[in-house]
């Protein structure tokens, strides 16, 4: 089966930093190939794999001001589905964009859907002929129709097991309303424990009003974007990762990441949160600041050598890899 990936071109593959959908299409490459697997990889021609990689953007366009992002993701689609004709399958991870262009498309087409930006587009959505798979259930659009839902592996080699944690607390992922920082700010000040904030800052103003004021280098620290490293040692060394969402979050890699390293979970009741927690064992669900801080007390009493069982059990790279392959045969067999 000769497999085309269509990557995002945001960031380099896999990124350096921040970049979930490029780190979820890596690593897929990555398992397809070790299983013997003809894998083309259309991504920023910077990007490092084991895949055949093609491409047309030099480098992410986050990271370059010099590059437009529309431009260069439209001629990133344009030169796969020029390509198409040479696969049994292209496998898109690149948002809407491809879905405008399926009709140029001269294989199966099957579309991850890695979030709704907002319902204006659901029309490209509707009228594409792409198959389509869902992060979660709980991210699924009632006007399409999904082949499958498959859950994102992480990679346990770069997310090493630590048993001997210490008394902090972390937050992880980009610095927005959406993923509730300001809240995790106030869970760790009433159970009265350290906080580690790491990611991006995506909205400046709310970082500017509601986070940095906190920051004291104490007992809040902002580390910023970390790499996948860092994001282990980070992880691995806290009692638990807090996760109080704002909004219906697809999946959450960066709640996976802390379960494998055997950091539990203190997340709210939202979105995938159901999906991807399993209670008692990798973590808490909650929905208010009372509840959190309450679970904080439970917490430390969750086995980490099972919490971390569990994840990977569940998100593994390679149970990702199998899983799409399934697909991959229903779509290329039927």
């Amino acid at each position: 089966m000769r497999i085309a990936l269509l990557g995002p071109v945001a960031w380099r593959t896999p990124p350096r930093h921040y970049g979930p959908w490029e780190q979820v299409t890596g690593l897929l490459a990555e398992g397809l190939v070790s299983r013997g697997f003809d894998v083309t990889l259309f991504a920023t021609l910077d990007s490092v794999t084991s895949a055949q990689l093609d491409g047309v953007c030099p480098r992410g366009y986050a990271d370059d001001p010099d590059l437009d992002g529309r431009v260069w993701e439209a001629m990133h689609v344009s030169h796969a589905m020029a390509r198409s004709a040479q696969f049994d399958v292209v496998h898109s991870h690149l948002d809407w964009l491809p879905l405008a262009f399926a009709e140029h498309c001269r294989a199966p087409l099957l579309t991850t859907v890695h979030g709704f930006s907002g319902a204006g587009i659901l029309p490209a959505y509707g009228r594409a002929r792409s198959s389509y798979v869902s992060i979660s259930d709980a991210d699924r659009a009632p006007e399409l129709d999904y082949v499958a839902t498959v859950y994102h592996g992480v990679d346990a080699g770069a997310l090493p097991f630590t048993n001997e944690t210490g008394p902090g607390l972390v937050a992880f992922g980009r610095i927005h309303p959406d993923k509730g920082t300001h809240t995790a700010i106030e869970i760790a000040r009433r159970a009265g424990r350290r906080l580690t904030i790491c990611g991006i800052v995506q909205d400046e103003r709310y970082f500017a009003e509601q986070v940095a004021p906190h920051i004291d280098g104490d007992q809040v620290v902002f580390l910023g974007s970390v790499g996948p490293r860092r994001r282990a040692e980070v992880l691995g060394d806290s009692t638990a990762l807090l996760h109080p969402i704002a909004f219906d979050e697809p999946f959450g890699l960066s709640v996976v990441e802390s379960m494998v390293c055997g950091t539990p979970v203190v997340a709210y009741r939202r979105g995938s949160m159901p999906e991807v927690v399993d209670e008692g064992v990798t973590g808490f669900l909650v929905s208010t600041v009372d509840q959190a801080v309450e679970a904080i007390t439970r917490v430390a009493g969750l086995d980490r050598v099972e919490c971390r069982a569990r994840a990977l059990k569940r998100f593994s790279a390679d149970r990702m890899v199998t899983d799409y392959l399934a697909v991959y045969d229903q779509l290329v067999h039927h």
